[in-house]
């Protein structure tokens, strides 16, 4: 198959890099995906130094640093180029997953204020129609929160709150992840062959 996906990945400082590590992975590996652009806000930089204990010394390289590859078909884009691809509706971008999504984030695309490239990119996917996720890594949630999230989903954005699932009994805090991603990666039309679908039992161990 010819590769023909371009992705986005948002990254927050909402807790759960592990997550956004195993989405960059997942795409690295995925032979239909093209191109991915990935955007973290200076939040979810301190995120990643802290929950994975990567550091990014120059911007360019923290795909790779993340997937442990040369990550070629990756570009990392500063948050504060307002002026990067993504940030027109004539880019050519498939969709765009944000994880983990922090409530800020939420509620900067929800307001539709676009005062960074994060939170413009995902307006672009809401305004062109093209396939927007956001992994929300939130709780308690309070009014505002709940009122965010169905202002997005009204617009046309995917509200996919990282929960991990159990029924599937998965062995390790990785396992639960990486279905969690399979799942997310299915709804940007990427379904995974990894991923575990219900016939009505969990898997035979």
């Amino acid at each position: 198959m010819t590769p023909s996906e371009t992705i986005t990945v948002g990254i927050t400082g909402a807790s759960g890099a592990i997550y956004a590590q195993a989405m960059i992975r997942a795409l690295d590996r995925d032979s239909r995906v093209s191109r991915v652009y990935v955007v973290a806000s200076d939040a979810g930089l301190r995120l990643i130094s802290t929950e994975l204990g990567i550091v990014a010394q120059e911007h360019k390289k923290l795909a790779s640093l993340l997937t442990g590859t040369p990550a070629k078909k990756f570009e990392c884009l500063p948050n504060k180029d307002i002026g990067a691809s993504i940030a027109s509706g004539s880019a050519a971008v498939d969709g765009m997953v944000i994880i983990p999504c922090s409530a800020g984030a939420l509620g900067a695309i929800a307001s539709g204020t676009s005062d960074d490239l994060l939170a413009r990119a995902a307006d672009v996917c809401l305004k062109e129609r093209c396939k927007l996720v956001l992994c929300l890594r939130e709780t308690p949630l309070n009014r505002i929160h709940l009122e965010n999230m169905l202002r997005v989903h009204d617009a046309g954005a995917i509200v996919m709150p990282a929960m991990p699932a159990f029924y599937y009994a998965p062995q390790s805090i990785g396992e639960m992840v990486e279905q969690f991603v399979c799942r997310v990666l299915a709804q940007l039309g990427l379904p995974q062959e990894e991923q575990f679908r219900w016939s009505g039992g969990a898997k035979k161990q």
